[in-house]
């Protein structure tokens, strides 16, 4: 089951600048992604951590799905 994304606009454009980046296939990987996304929208640690789980539990579902 995916998380519930948190208020706030930076979450959701950390959230969705990460799945952009991942489906143009760039070289980084998924943490080295979610680093920069906490900086480039100044995100707390909490919503870094938030980003870390939602995106470990997407790739458990769709894991389980195949």
């Amino acid at each position: 089951m995916t998380p519930v994304t948190p208020e706030g606009t930076p979450v959701r454009k950390a959230i969705q600048w990460v799945s952009k980046m991942r489906e143009e296939g760039g070289k980084a990987s998924l943490a080295v992604l979610i680093e920069q996304a906490c900086v480039r929208f100044n995100l707390s640690p909490k919503d870094c951590d938030f980003l870390h789980r939602f995106f470990s539990e997407q790739g458990t579902s769709r894991a389980k799905e195949e």
